[in-house]
């Protein structure tokens, strides 16, 4: 079994049913173009970098990842996590999507997350 997080990079005035608009046009297929927004790189690069999602480490039993690589787009990382994935991975994706000024929506139960409200800017 596996479980979904997305971040998302959307303005600092998004709502909750803003995130799941835009969750939900995602699944559509239906992404926004031009240049991916740099939070969403900087979080990308800092997550991969201690939880590979490409070569061999990203499909080791050890790998938090039920599939590689991971879904990116301009605005937006999911991540498809494996139920036994550590709770360390966990608390990385949280501290690090609010570092980075990105709302977390868990999927499975509808529930956003918005930025720390301290978190500093990038």
């Amino acid at each position: 079994m596996t479980f979904d997080l997305v971040v998302w990079a959307l303005d600092d005035r998004s709502t909750s049913a803003d995130v799941h608009a835009a969750h939900e046009l995602c699944r559509q297929g239906e992404h926004s173009d031009g240049a991916a927004d740099r939070r969403i790189t900087s979080f990308y690069a800092a997550l991969t970098a201690h939880y590979p999602d490409r070569g061999a480490d990203s499909t080791s039993d050890k790998s938090p990842w039920a599939n590689v690589p991971l879904h990116t787009a301009t605005d937006h990382v999911e991540m498809n996590l494996r139920h036994s994935c550590d709770d360390e991975v966990l608390l990385a994706i949280e501290r690090l999507a609010q570092e980075h000024r990105l709302l977390l929506l868990d999927p499975q139960d509808g529930s956003v997350y918005p930025p720390a409200a301290s978190a500093p800017a990038h």
